[in-house]
């Protein structure tokens, strides 16, 4: 059969070590790899489905999963992408794969982009699914962005503690500062710089109608409706200028086509003499082609930048550099937490948005994960200033602030 011999060649080229077994829908099988390790076995169910995973496997993968098209006879979806990815960098891309790739890119570049409009509906698309969901997996504070894990061990919940407490230390409160928190989420962090941190007042944007209901519910809770507001706006709309700036986990939906703009926005909003922390997803390897399954499937009109694209962004818009940290498999053990909790959960899911969807999450939050492990995907932390005297020269003040907040009782 002549999609057994391609499909077999295609996937020895990835699967050097451990043990993968391929059924066709018509009891043919074939097995690839050196037998070492837990096995792992795919079944497809239709003659026409290992096709599309050969001519396009980056985006046909996610799409026969979730249809039911590609199931899993032994092992996760999980275990079935790292079998396949972990040694990406040895295999040889097909030529068919990169004038794929180039096409796409070509696309992506004739786009619109993410004006205020599409920007909007790309947040409704992923962020006002059903609060009950995010509930089933993420932290106490909901935090929906990389944690910070201190050491081995540490769990969810205190790691993204850590994470917010890291983020503050880069930020240099505690003098009442005003903050624009970019992206608020569910309002978590704005809550944290308030509450713990010493900021004096926190403005936090977001498109998302669930989000922005979850944040003022925290912040009522905690009595700080006098210093933590949230308002549904896009951020190029946001009013005044802040002592502080703070974006964690948004820019990876702006859009190529419209850094400038953000930073430019940023830089207005920013004081003379102030600070400005972003936290975004990013990749270690060069400007790329952001997954077409997570694009067209789960984050709309988003991009993964290489360091170089905000480099030069940056630049262009009279901001300065003053520190960067590359976080790079703290991603990677947040997944796995978020993907342990979502199946343990799973039943629940179900309940709440069907089958065919969690089928599609699962394999979200398994294919991320892996290319937080194998594929070069970091989370950038920058710091970003106007003036070349807003932080101080040394690093020293960053781990005595994450000290002296490690102990901080809530304001």
């Amino acid at each position: 059969m002549l999609i057994l011999r391609l499909l077999r060649s295609a996937l020895a080229e990835s699967v050097r070590t451990g043990a993968l077994r391929v059924t066709f829908a018509n009891g043919e099988a074939f097995e690839v790899g050196d037998g070492s390790g837990a096995p792992v076995a795919v079944r497809f169910t239709d003659a026409r489905a290992p096709w599309a995973l050969l001519f396009d496997p980056e985006l046909r993968t996610g799409e026969l999963f979730t249809d039911g098209r590609l199931v899993m006879d032994e092992g996760s979806v999980y275990d079935f992408l790292h079998l396949v990815l972990r040694h990406g960098e040895e295999a040889r891309v097909s030529v068919w794969i990169q004038a794929l790739d180039r096409l796409r890119e070509g696309l992506v570049r004739l786009s619109r982009g993410n004006d205020a409009r599409r920007a909007r509906a790309n947040v409704t698309h992923h962020y006002d699914l059903d609060d009950r969901l995010y509930a089933l997996f993420l932290d106490p504070e909901w935090q929906y962005s990389c944690a910070y894990f201190e050491h081995p061990g540490q769990d969810l919940a205190q790691a993204q503690v850590a994470k917010m407490r890291h983020i503050a230390g880069k930020l240099r409160l505690g003098g009442g500062e005003r903050v624009l928190d970019i992206g608020c989420g569910w309002g978590g962090m704005a809550c944290y710089l308030a509450q713990t941190a010493g900021a004096g007042e926190v403005l936090g944007v977001t498109l998302s109608d669930e989000q922005i209901r979850g944040a003022r519910e925290r912040a009522a809770s905690r009595g700080l409706d006098d210093r933590v507001s949230f308002e549904l706006q896009d951020y190029r709309a946001a009013p005044g200028q802040f002592d502080r700036i703070v974006s964690v986990g948004m820019f990876e939906h702006v859009g190529r086509a419209h850094y400038g703009a953000f930073f430019r926005t940023c830089r207005e909003r920013l004081a003379p003499d102030g600070v400005m922390l972003l936290h975004t997803i990013g990749v270690s390897d060069g400007p790329s082609l952001t997954n077409p399954w997570i694009t067209r499937y789960i984050f709309p009109g988003g991009h993964l930048p290489a360091l170089s694209e905000i480099v030069t962004a940056v630049e262009r818009a009279g901001l300065m550099i003053t520190d960067v940290e590359v976080l790079r498999l703290h991603y990677a053990e947040t997944l796995k937490a978020w993907r342990s909790a979502f199946m343990a959960r799973r039943a629940q899911a179900v309940s709440l948005l069907g089958e065919r969807f969690c089928r599609m999450w699962e394999y979200y939050l398994s294919m991320s994960e892996t290319a937080f492990r194998c594929e070069g995907v970091v989370v950038y932390q920058l710091q970003l200033c106007r003036r070349v005297d807003a932080a101080p020269i040394t690093r020293d003040y960053m781990a005595a602030a994450e000290e002296r907040l490690r102990a901080a009782p809530a304001r």
